[in-house]
């Protein structure tokens, strides 16, 4: 293998399964490597080490989320204007100052008090959700059971009425996997997903305003930033960076988890036989191994150089979690599946800084009840099929995964 076998913009690629092979041969020789683009674009910094990925999530002086500068997903040029969203902004794409007000806004909703308090809804939900699949004794693990429970839960969270929930599975499909020829959107219907959305988070808004509740929605509309309340837009694209990343990350992270079972089943006879002593470790090992997010891009807002290597200003960067959750230099042995690792100070949630990742606390609940109650439940996993991923280099998606239980 050589640096010219790589190519990062091969959606197609990603369709077999996260090429880590590339990314083991870019940490040990060229842990930041220039990508070229095509279309005379200006290509973009690939950053795989764990150390180079923490330092830049962590420094958003230097490197830019906003989307003035170009946001944080896209590796290539636009070919299409992205979305007029006005002065609003959706939080992703924000810096600090602006970005540490808007989360203030959000934050109250995701305390470990309010998260903890999920819990029993939570038990209650995944006892539902398995008892349905099991009573099968076989299902699409991915759409009968990983898609329904961060479904559920968020809904909850964002006072989305149960019976509407698939509607939040429908956009995030179309916005998330317009790539993907299974969901057959192009960039105009992604868009349009959004814009259905933003009229469904107008109708609740319009709702709340008429009988408040004690959830996020009623806060986000009550909320002020320096004085003013949020605009239409601005609750819109709230409603959107919730519903969405509230459900398509842990989605995926409990896909890849089942997956990872099937691959490496001593694994799940390890769960099983001290479901107690190991469900922590494997839920941290599960979110190391399934990396949902597989990179952010930043824009670099001065000359500045990172182990070594200079950077101009107005460049384009990626940092790439799944690349950084294989880390040679600090994970032992790092492509074993091992849900008694210790230490996993695995960057699955971006590592800290400021745009760490908000429902950290209700993802890991999630991965851990599911596996907990699946694993008391469930002795013994089948594959009855192959694994579908998902067609993108940004989320590290599993579309269906057929299973027997037994």
């Amino acid at each position: 293998m050589d640096l010219s076998d790589i190519d990062l913009l091969d959606r197609d690629v990603f369709t077999r399964g996260v090429p880590h092979e590339w990314f083991t041969y870019l940490r040990n020789n060229a842990p930041i490597f220039h990508h070229d683009e095509p279309d005379g674009g200006p290509g973009f910094w690939v950053i795989t080490k764990y150390r180079d990925v923490y330092a830049v999530g962590r420094d958003a002086h230097t490197y830019s989320s906003d989307s003035d500068h170009g946001g944080v997903v896209g590796l290539e040029e636009p070919l299409t204007p992205p979305p007029d969203y006005g002065e609003a902004k959706i939080m992703l794409s924000m810096d600090p100052p602006q970005h540490t007000r808007y989360r203030k806004l959000v934050n109250k909703g995701f305390t470990p008090r309010m998260i903890a308090a999920l819990e029993p809804l939570i038990r209650e939900r995944t006892t539902a959700i398995l008892d349905a699949a099991l009573a099968k004794g076989e299902c699409d693990f991915v759409v009968d059971v990983a898609a329904e429970l961060p479904l559920q839960a968020i809904a909850e969270l964002i006072g989305v009425p149960f019976e509407d929930r698939h509607k939040l599975f429908d956009w995030s499909n179309r916005m998330i996997g317009s790539e993907d020829p299974e969901y057959m959107v192009g960039e105009n219907e992604a868009f349009s997903a959004q814009f259905e959305m933003f009229a469904y988070a107008s109708e609740l808004a319009a709702k709340r305003k008429e009988e408040p509740r004690d959830d996020i929605m009623t806060a986000l509309l009550d909320a002020e930033v320096d004085g003013d309340k949020l605009t239409e837009m601005e609750f819109n694209l709230f409603f959107l960076l919730l519903a969405v990343a509230g459900n398509e990350t842990t989605r995926n992270a409990i896909s890849h988890g089942l997956n990872a079972f099937l691959e490496h089943p001593e694994q799940w006879d390890a769960l099983t036989a001290d479901v107690d002593g190991a469900i922590g470790t494997a839920t941290e090992e599960i979110l190391r191994w399934a990396s949902p997010v597989m990179y952010f891009r930043r824009n670099v807002m001065q000359d500045t150089s990172l182990s070594g290597v200079d950077f101009k200003a107005g460049e384009k960067v990626s940092i790439w979690y799944c690349s950084a959750n294989r880390d040679e230099d600090v994970f032992t042995d790092p492509f074993a599946f091992d849900v008694r690792r210790q230490p996993n100070d695995h960057l699955a949630f971006g590592g800290g800084g400021p745009h760490f990742c908000l429902g950290s606390s209700l993802a890991r609940m999630e991965v851990k009840v599911l596996f907990e109650e699946l694993a008391q439940r469930v002795p013994h996993l089948s594959r009855l099929g192959p694994t579908a991923p998902l067609r993108s280099n940004f989320i590290g998606g599993i579309k269906h995964l057929p299973v027997a239980f037994r």
